[in-house]
């Protein structure tokens, strides 16, 4: 685990290989792995190794961690073959965040609506 990581936090688990996961992809700041609730036919998450507790938790100078969030996100959407999908961060209870670990789910493989609920 990284020195900031959260022993009861799900995701600092599955970034340390101390809980299972499908995991897709992995670099020095980010892992990415299927989720276990798809809502597509393809739908995996891009969570940032160090914990960060949500979006509007985020600083400044994390700004480089969150560019290559979204740009690994969008590379593993590429390598997926998807050309149109949904980038989806939730922030607080109200905007449907279950897992205090910033983290970026990708859905794609079928067409998405709007508005997405």
């Amino acid at each position: 685990m990284t020195e900031d990581a959260q022993p009861n936090c799900p995701f600092c688990q599955i970034v340390a290989g101390k809980r299972p996961a499908r995991i897709i992809y992995r670099d020095a700041q980010v892992t990415a792995f299927r989720d276990i609730n798809p809502q597509a036919p393809t739908h995996f998450l891009v969570v940032t190794n160090r914990h960060i507790r949500s979006i509007s938790e985020a600083q400044a100078e994390q700004a480089p961690l969150l560019g290559g969030l979204l740009l690994a996100a969008a590379e593993l959407a590429r390598k997926e073959g998807l050309t149109g999908y949904r980038l989806v961060i939730n922030n607080g209870s109200e905007g449907g965040q279950t897992v205090w670990h910033l983290h970026v789910h990708v859905i794609g493989g079928r067409r998405m609506t709007w508005p997405p609920g």
